[in-house]
C-alpha cells in the first residue's frame, strides 16, 4: 500500500473527492496519449474515455442542476453518456475508439474544469443527504472506472505483439504455496445484504433472510498448479464437465488455458502489468470466465458457492482507512501467494474476484432508485453472474463483504478467479 501521512481533522466530502479523482490521473499517468485512445475490444473503452465518461458523471448529475452552470462542451453530454437513457443518446460502445477527438490533452482540461467547480460547489455550499449520497455514487462509479482502467490496458497491451508493460518496475510477488483446506458452516437462517451503515450500491439491498444448508468453503482461491492440472487432463479438450454455453466458447473462441496464458519453450507464460513472466503455482489463477471458473470445479468434484454462502463465510471486513483511498497501482500486477491459516478462510477481499453460482437478479423488495441513477444497476439484472470479494486492481476502501460485481458468463479481461465449495 502507498504510505501516506494521517490528514488532521474530519475528512471531508472535498478531501474524498480529490483523493479519488487525482487516483484516476495517477493510473493514466505512465500511458501516453496514444495509449489513451485504444479500443482492444467491445467490452473495453479507452482509458481517456473512462476518464471524461467519470467526470461526465458529475458533470450531469452534480453540476448541470446548479443555476448558471456553464458546461465545459455540450457535446460531451452524448459522446460520453455510458447507457442513462433518461439523459439522452449514447455513443455506440463498441465504437468508442474510434474517436481521437477530443484528445487526451483536452480530456484532461474537461476533468480540471469540472473539478474546479465541484470543489467550489462543495467548499460553498450546504450538501442534502440526497445530494450527498449522488456524489458519493460517482465516487465509487468512479473507483469502478479505476479498475476498469486498469483491465482494459492490460488487455490493449496484450494485443500489441511487443507485450509492452504498463509499470515495468512493478514488482513481482511470488508468495508461498499452501494447500487448500476446508470451513465447514452449519445450515442456518443468515441475514444477508446490507445493513446501512456506510455506502453501498443500490443492488445490495434489502437486506433480507435466506436459508442456508451445510456447506464448506475452501480456505482459500485456486491456484494455478492446481489450475495447471485440470490443463494437462484435458480440461479444454472434453466437453464432459462444460456447461453447454460454455463448451461452446472454448470451441469457437479456442481457450486453451486462462487468458493471458501462453506457452513458450514449453513452459506455461502469463502477461502481467509489469509485463511477461512464467506462470507462478502459488498465484491465484485469474482472467477466467464463469464457463470457466464452473468446469474447473466440476471437474474436481466440487462446486462454486453461491453468492449467500460466500458473503455468510466472508470473515473478513473493508478497511475504512482513508490512505486505502490510494491503492498501490503496483498491486494491480498480479495477485499475490499469501495462503490461509489452519481452518481460516484467505484472500476473500482485495485477491481475486470470485465467481459464483448465483444468477445476478434482484433482491427481495428490490426498488431501483428514482430518475436516472435507477438505471445504474438493475437493468442489468439478465444473463449475469455474480462475482465477489474485490481484486488486486479494487482500491480497498472500495471493497465490502455485501458488494455484488456482475458479468457475462463468458467475460476473461477482469481479474476474477475461483473459490470452491461443497
Amino acid at each position: 500500500m502507498s504510505s501516506l501521512s494521517v490528514i488532521a481533522g474530519p475528512i471531508t466530502l472535498a478531501d474524498r473527492y480529490q483523493a479519488i479523482r487525482s487516483f484516476t490521473d495517477r493510473i493514466a499517468k505512465p500511458l501516453t496519449n496514444e495509449d489513451c485512445m485504444i479500443q482492444s475490444m467491445p467490452d473495453a473503452s479507452p482509458t481517456r474515455w473512462h476518464m471524461a465518461h467519470s467526470t461526465w458523471f458529475f458533470e450531469t448529475f452534480i453540476l448541470a442542476e446548479r443555476p448558471g452552470y456553464r458546461e465545459f462542451d455540450p457535446q460531451f453530454r452524448y459522446l460520453f453518456n455510458s447507457y442513462y437513457n433518461s439523459v439522452g443518446n449514447q455513443y455506440p460502445r463498441a465504437q468508442r475508439g474510434l474517436i481521437s477527438r477530443p484528445g487526451q490533452q483536452r480530456t484532461v482540461e474537461y476533468r480540471q474544469y469540472v473539478d474546479e467547480q465541484m470543489l467550489d460547489f462543495l467548499s460553498n455550499n450546504s450538501i442534502s443527504d440526497q445530494l450527498e449520497h449522488t456524489i458519493s455514487v460517482g465516487l465509487n462509479h468512479e473507483q469502478q472506472h479505476q479498475e476498469l482502467m486498469l483491465t482494459d490496458i492490460k488487455h490493449a497491451f496484450f494485443c500489441n505483439p511487443l507485450l509492452p508493460a504498463y509499470d515495468a518496475d512493478g514488482q513481482l510477488n511470488r508468495g508461498q504455496m499452501f494447500d487448500s483446506d476446508w470451513v465447514n458452516f452449519s445450515g442456518r437462517i443468515c441475514e444477508v445484504g446490507h445493513d446501512g451503515t456506510g455506502f453501498a450500491f443500490d443492488n445490495e439491498s434489502p437486506r433480507h433472510r435466506v436459508l442456508l444448508e451445510d456447506f464448506s468453503l475452501a480456505t482459500q482461491p485456486v491456484n494455478c498448479r492446481e489450475y495447471m492440472d485440470f490443463i494437462r487432463d484435458g480440461g479444454y479438450e472434453r466437453p464432459d464437465h462444460w456447461l453447454s454455453m460454455g463448451w461452446a466458447a472454448v470451441q469457437q473462441q479456442g481457450w486453451r488455458a486462462p487468458l493471458y496464458w501462453y506457452e513458450q519453450d514449453n513452459q506455461w507464460m502469463v502477461y502481467t502489468s509489469a509485463g511477461p513472466t512464467a506462470v507462478c503455482d502459488s498465484w491465484p489463477v485469474c482472467h477466467v470466465s464463469y464457463f470457466e471458473a464452473d468446469a474447473f470445479a466440476r471437474w474436481a468434484g466440487y462446486r462454486l458457492p453461491t453468492e449467500f454462502e460466500w458473503e455468510a463465510g466472508c470473515p473478513e471486513q473493508p478497511s475504512d482507512q482513508f490512505a486505502d483511498l490510494l491503492l498501490d497501482k503496483n498491486a494491480a500486477i498480479h495477485p499475490t501467494g499469501q495462503g490461509a491459516q489452519e481452518n481460516q478462510l484467505a484472500q476473500m477481499l482485495g485477491g481475486v474476484w470470485e465467481w459464483t453460482s448465483s444468477s445476478y437478479s434482484a433482491y427481495p423488495r428490490y426498488t431501483p432508485p428514482n430518475g436516472a441513477i435507477g438505471e445504474y444497476n438493475g437493468k442489468f439484472m439478465c444473463n449475469q453472474y455474480v462475482s465477489r470479494g474485490g481484486s488486486v486492481a479494487t482500491s480497498q476502501n472500495h471493497i465490502r463483504r455485501t458488494y455484488r460485481n456482475f458479468f457475462p458468463p463468458e467475460a476473461r479481461w477482469q481479474f476474477s478467479g475461483i473459490r470452491l465449495a461443497r
